[in-house]
């Protein structure tokens, strides 16, 4: 489900419910604009040799459907994903705890840029998973690379924002554009983007499944503050494994988890973030 007005992303409308493709084999989230989206070619390379993909005869192809944020100039331009690093990160890939914070796509990642990227906070990657009872899971990993700010939904703290000229106090996003005598312009486009991932073992229909794509946003809108502004190309993934079969799945129930799962998962990618090239985290503030 692609949000934001100015995205970059790869084989998105495959996902469509009237698209044939029914399954992906990978999804790449990076960082890099544009360039990034070059590593996808790297995950597609290893995947075709471990034989992972739609069978064509003698050819498979796998399917990688990508995003990415803008984080250019953060550190330099000149570091940018390719397609070595995704096929290194296929390489490296495990059913073990995934790495938060300055890392990956959210290295360079940053948020809270309503008064310029000079009073910016660093952003990062989060995960988080929920336990629904009855073995139904569902996970989220995002990387959080916002305009906005962003607060803790469920004890409404402020956990970024803006940093005032001249005190360097954090300041709320949303009370600061909406305010009378707010007139700076706003960072343009595209030097922003959340993207991330949600994931459930449930068995569901790709109907379902772009369901829980477009209420991830809603947890990105719960924590991210303001989000989804004309410099932000927010996009969410949703892929459920099929591992558990239930007939009577409450569908409504796995949506609020994911909605909440999304808006945890952004709060700990702050958290978690350290500082760079001047960018400082929370956790230094």
């Amino acid at each position: 489900d692609v949000r934001g007005s100015a995205p970059g992303t790869r084989e998105t409308d495959l996902l469509n419910p009237t698209a044939t493709v029914s399954e992906v084999h990978a999804i790449l989230l990076s960082g890099g604009s544009t360039f990034g989206l070059n590593a996808a070619a790297g995950v597609v390379q290893r995947l075709e040799e471990r034989g992972i993909g739609i069978e064509f005869g003698e050819t498979t192809i796998p399917i990688v459907p990508a995003a990415i944020l803008f984080d250019l100039g953060v550190v330099t331009n000149k570091v940018r994903p390719g397609a070595e690093d995704g096929y290194a990160a296929c390489e490296n890939a495990s059913d073990g705890p995934v790495a938060e914070g300055s890392v990956g796509a959210g290295t360079g990642a940053t948020v809270a840029k309503l008064l310029g990227r000079e009073n910016a906070i660093k952003g990062g990657i989060g995960t988080e998973r929920i336990d629904l009872g009855d073995g139904l899971l569902v996970g989220a990993i995002v990387a959080v690379n916002a305009i906005g700010g962003v607060v803790d939904p469920e004890t409404a703290d402020l956990i970024a924002g803006p940093r005032d000229v001249d005190t360097g106090m954090m300041q709320d996003s949303m009370q600061l554009i909406t305010s009378p005598g707010f007139g700076k312009e706003v960072e343009p486009a595209p030097a922003n983007t959340t993207i991330g991932v949600v994931a459930t073992n449930a068995t569901l229909t790709k109907a379902q499944a772009n369901k829980l794509a477009s209420v991830a946003h809603d947890g990105l809108a719960m924590a991210v503050r303001p989000a989804h502004l004309m410099g932000d190309g927010d996009t969410m993934f949703a892929l459920a494994t099929g591992t558990l079969v239930d007939d009577e799945l409450n569908m409504s129930r796995l949506c609020a988890a994911t909605a909440l799962c999304v808006s945890r998962a952004i709060v700990r990618g702050i958290r978690k973030a350290e500082g760079i090239a001047g960018v400082p985290a929370v956790s230094e503030l």
